[in-house]
């Protein structure tokens, strides 16, 4: 028999017991539920700009970023309308080295992957599209003026950028055919078609969508094949840093080309006028973040020569009288330098927009002219004050005048003397001035 209190402290531990069992069922059965796990994270980034040294450093960032947070993979929404060989080798790299699921998404509709976009396209691990965008025209080309290539060199080139997308086709399992095509025909084809010719894995209407289609599938990374469980993956946005889309934003040639003629520009303007500081200070902001970005481009120094030349023409027209013959030289200088300012790139990205160039030389064509202009009738202008000043004015003796004798000249008294007998109340005109005396001459009547 069990006393009275070792019945009550039995009884106590059984209830004790009964409600940890449910405390259990309810926080771990929700929690854990069978055939259920934990949600998984997929990491989303944007790069819908030209490929570019920043671009890739963002890319590779973002990645190595998702894998020490744990995130399940990384999807990256694609729009680019190309960019540079060795940015675009960069990613591709990554792309076929991943250490966690990587899913490049050309996205939204109207979206393209074009050039250097077909290359990171196909060497994701899952490639996929949404319905209106098209991928494609991967031959490589030369831009601007002195970058024409050879034709043993353009095969050399081509051949290498064929074996190239053929390589990573065939790593990927993908169609090694149409990327040979891509690259020596210059063929696009919309996301339908690049499904059905196997280019891409999947179409998808947006992330949602996509992350239910590819739920499943088998993907190999440098640890292994992995399967992926995205059907209720939690999308989390990474947004590009300050510091990245500065870069990316200087990246631009348009903007780098911008601030290379403002900042030469505000330079002249402030050498032109020491003490204004505004136009010097925003100068050399501008050239310092133009060189700045031209560390990312491919710049072709001759065209940067030119550019400077062109400026150096405009100021010597200021001292040496051409007639506008420096003038005109120096606006074919900087038409020259403009073209051929970015050298040869796999695609026509990198090229500067004939609407971004042709104003920007017009506007600084007629900033120069008009400083110059304005400097030069300021150096042939007759002088109004000082010794200067005085040669050719006018007035009347008031005393006569010879060795010596007093005028009135620019409403002042004036000591005067004359190589001549100059009489009283005669008008004058000062011819030159010695020490505080000047020299007359009479002014005949007609």
């Amino acid at each position: 028999m069990l006393s009275s209190g070792e019945f009550m402290r039995n009884r106590l531990f059984s209830y004790l017991l009964i409600l940890s069992v449910a405390v259990f069922l309810l926080v771990g059965g929700a929690t854990h539920s069978p055939g259920e796990g934990p949600k998984q994270v997929y990491n989303v980034i944007t790069v819908d700009a030209a490929i570019t040294p920043s671009v890739a450093k963002y890319i590779t960032r973002a990645i190595e970023q998702s894998e020490k947070d744990g995130s399940a993979g990384i999807i990256l929404l694609l729009d680019t309308p190309g960019g540079l060989d060795l940015a675009m080798r960069d990613i591709v790299k990554e792309l076929l080295n991943p250490s966690l699921p990587v899913i490049v998404f050309v996205y939204p509709s109207g979206a393209r992957a074009a050039s250097a976009g077909v290359m990171i396209t196909m060497a994701a691990p899952v490639a996929a599209m949404a319905p209106g965008t098209n991928i494609g025209a991967a031959h490589p080309v030369a831009i601007g003026i002195g970058n024409k290539m050879g034709e043993t060199m353009a095969k050399k080139v081509e051949n290498d950028a064929v074996a190239y997308a053929m390589g990573i086709a065939k790593q990927r399992g993908r169609n090694a055919v149409w990327a040979e095509q891509a690259v020596r025909k210059s063929v696009s084809i919309t996301a339908e078609e690049a499904l059905k010719q196997k280019v891409i894995d999947v179409i998808a209407s947006n992330v949602e969508d996509l992350l239910k289609k590819i739920d499943g599938r088998n993907v190999s990374l440098s640890s292994g094949e992995v399967i992926l469980q995205t059907k209720d993956a939690v999308i989390n946005t990474m947004e590009m840093g300050v510091r990245e889309k500065i870069l990316v934003t200087l990246s631009n040639p348009n903007i780098a080309y911008l601030l290379l003629m403002i900042g030469l520009a505000g330079l002249y303007f402030e050498f032109a006028n020491p003490g204004a500081i505004l136009p010097g200070v925003v100068g050399g902001i501008s050239l310092i973040l133009a060189f700045f970005a031209m560390q990312t481009l491919p710049v072709n120094y001759a065209g940067i020569a030119l550019i400077i030349f062109g400026i150096i023409l405009f100021i010597a027209e200021i001292k040496i009288v051409s007639h506008g013959m420096l003038s005109v030289a120096g606006i074919i200088s900087l038409v020259l330098g403009s073209l051929m300012l970015f050298e040869s790139s796999s695609s026509p990205a990198m090229r500067i927009s004939l609407g971004v160039m042709i104003p920007t030389i017009i506007i600084v064509s007629l900033f120069f002219i008009v400083i110059v202009s304005l400097a030069v009738k300021a150096q042939i202008r007759k002088p109004f004050t000082g010794v200067e000043g005085m040669i050719g004015q006018r007035g009347q003796t008031i005393t006569p005048v010879y060795n010596d004798g007093k005028v009135f000249v620019k409403g002042e008294r004036w000591n005067a003397f004359s190589r001549e007998s100059i009489e009283e109340g005669a008008d004058i005109e000062v011819t030159g001035v010695d020490g505080l005396k000047i020299e007359v001459r009479k002014i005949e009547e007609r």
